[in-house]
């Protein structure tokens, strides 16, 4: 898996999985209420969306990539995480942003990437509601495409910009707004805040939309590795406070959970962390 084309060649059957999913979601985006969740044990929402999405990209990958793990934030909640150490595997986080579904507000997304080494290479990142796709490849770049009625647009490059730090533009979902994050933020001369939902934080930072999203909150895994890749194919970067790029298939932290990110910084073209 570790070659470029071979990469490549996965888009497409991971965009059609991805879209497949969305469409999934989108039937019981039609009905759903804040009435519609269940809550976990880690006290996050889940919905029907979420267990159809997840089954469904469970079987595609099945079949597009027979004998590669998948980690799936669903399955592991239920108790099933396959091994990976030493291997590549799949980091699935089925929809992203459940408050935003529930709410409405379509800012949520279904999120596939692949992961090599302890790092992404390929990501997928659809949100159906709005019509936005989003693909990755590192080193090899990203481009996003609109969705009407389930028929992918034209492709279209993207590329992260170099920020001038007098006038930084700051994306950030206000509901994850730690006191520590606003900290951080009030470093930098901020020219605009911008808030958005999901794992599409990222993508607004791979296309140029904005220039930084400080992230000092828990997040899974799942919840990154697909637009990190994205953000990095587009030559953005995404590190932990130490400088070091946020790393992949984390076990047994003595600290935290299986798969538990620490605080970490998303940007554009450009070092957030240089004084």
């Amino acid at each position: 898996m570790s070659s470029a084309s071979a990469r490549s060649e996965l888009i497409e059957p991971l965009v059609e999985i991805a879209l497949a999913a969305g469409r999934a979601i989108l039937e019981v985006y039609a009905r759903v209420d804040e009435h519609s969740a269940r809550i976990k044990g880690d006290g996050s929402p889940v919905t029907d969306a979420d267990a159809r999405a997840e089954d469904i990209i469970l079987a595609g990958l099945a079949k597009v990539s027979p004998g590669i793990p998948v980690v799936a934030e669903e399955a592991v909640a239920a108790g099933r995480t396959p091994e990976t150490r030493g291997q590549p595997f799949y980091l699935v986080d089925p929809l992203d942003g459940t408050k935003e579904f529930l709410s409405r507000n379509g800012d949520f997304t279904v999120n596939i990437g692949l992961i090599e080494k302890g790092q992404p290479v390929v990501g997928v990142v659809y949100a159906p509601a709005i019509g936005e796709l989003y693909v990755g490849i590192v080193g090899h770049g990203a481009r996003k495409a609109s969705v009407e009625a389930g028929v992918v647009g034209a492709w279209q490059p993207i590329r992260a910009r170099a920020a001038d730090r007098s006038a930084v533009s700051v994306i950030a979902s206000r509901s994850h707004l730690t006191p520590e994050t606003s900290a951080f933020i009030e470093r930098f001369q901020c020219a605009e805040f911008v808030s958005a939902g999901s794992s599409l934080k990222f993508c607004r930072v791979a296309c140029g939309q904005a220039d930084l999203y400080p992230r000092l909150a828990r997040t899974m895994e799942w919840d990154t590795a697909a637009a990190d890749a994205v953000l990095r194919a587009a030559g953005g970067s995404v590190i932990t406070l130490d400088g070091q790029p946020l790393g992949y298939g984390k076990r047994e932290q003595a600290h935290d959970s299986d798969f538990a990110n620490p605080n970490f910084i998303a940007s554009g073209a450009w070092d957030p962390l240089k004084s």
